[in-house]
């Protein structure tokens, strides 16, 4: 069915909206718009973030801040060996007084969900999450039960202690909109931390918005308008994705409509009823860099998915600028 293209005040409106929650959770998570600003993009997109970070660097403080201003419930999952999928899902139980099984559910019923070091959990419990995810509900002894609107998963695992981890698989990688990674502050954000700039805690966030706006903003996102030149560009970046000599696979049709999906949230959210080539470069690396797989001889000279994202962007020509990106009526 053929939307209404988005409009420039529409826009205007989805910009000043996205620039307000972003300024809120800001007073929290110190010294990183740029993070926060695709964190908001991939809540939007309905899409999840997959963290993958040292640990005391604000990652949970950033997931409950999204939940704070939407006036939303999180959750969160410390991820152990011992961990089972009931403890994810949830469980049905049989009540003697009513003389009926009950459904009680886990925590994965909230709004924001921290799944905290998730590759500490073996593979079974892991793949608990790939179904609520993916489809929005679980399935518990043939029965249906679907999470709450927003569901945002924000999954993290520590780069350098995996000793007693599990690898996360290609196939849930894959469900994760973005990879990110806050990174150390730098000195004057560190010292403002260290004077008390962060004693204001997550919960006294004031909501600045509601569930029925963050799916408003989703839908507003789908109407950006995407250029048959913006289209190729993307094909022509995952074509090289699957044909260069460093990567053993490059990305799933899957990841092309992610990075649609996201490039048209990012625009909106920058007051721009149109996608740009700009918009593509600054979120190929977050949505793409975490879906490829390396040969072991890239893996040996400590190349990355996006270092050889950059390569790959450096040799394909970008759809030249202009105000061809809009919609003739936009102009």
């Amino acid at each position: 069915m053929n939307q209404k293209p988005l409009t420039v005040n529409e826009a205007a409106i989805a910009a000043d909206q996205a620039d307000r929650l972003a300024t809120s959770i800001e007073a929290v998570v110190l010294g990183k718009p740029g993070v926060i600003r695709l964190a908001l993009t991939a809540l939007f997109s309905e899409g999840h973030l997959l963290f993958e970070d040292v640990p005391g660097v604000g990652k949970t403080t950033l997931a409950r801040g999204i939940a704070a201003v939407m006036e939303g419930a999180w959750r969160r999952i410390q991820f152990t060996p011992d961990l089972l999928p009931a403890d994810v899902t949830g469980v049905t139980i049989f009540d003697q007084t009513a003389r009926a099984f009950e459904f009680h559910p886990g925590p994965v019923f909230a709004n924001v969900l921290i799944a905290d070091e998730v590759n500490r959990a073996s593979p079974k419990t892991q793949s608990a999450l790939l179904e609520v995810m993916e489809e929005r509900h679980v399935t518990v002894d043939g029965v249906r039960h679907p999470v709450p609107r927003p569901f945002l998963v924000v999954a993290t695992q520590n780069p350098v202690e995996m000793d007693g981890t599990y690898r996360l698989p290609e196939a849930q990688l894959d469900r994760f909109l973005m990879r990110l990674s806050l990174g150390y502050p730098d000195a004057v954000t560190e010292l403002a931390l260290m004077r008390g700039a962060s004693l204001r805690s997550p919960d006294d966030v004031e909501p600045m918005t509601n569930f029925k706006d963050v799916a408003l903003m989703g839908e507003l996102a789908r109407r950006v308008h995407v250029h048959d030149s913006i289209y190729e560009y993307v094909l022509k970046l995952a074509r090289q994705t699957r044909e260069h000599p460093g990567l053993r696979l490059g990305v799933s049709p899957r990841a092309t409509s992610a990075l649609i999906r996201a490039a048209r949230t990012h625009a909106m959210a920058d007051g721009r009823p149109f996608v740009t080539p700009e918009d593509i470069k600054t979120l190929v690396g977050p949505v793409w860099a975490h879906r490829l797989v390396l040969t072991p001889d890239a893996a040996l000279r400590d190349l990355t998915g996006a270092v050889l994202l950059h390569q790959i962007l450096d040799v394909t020509p970008a759809p030249r600028p202009g105000v061809e990106y809009a919609t003739p009526e936009r102009v």
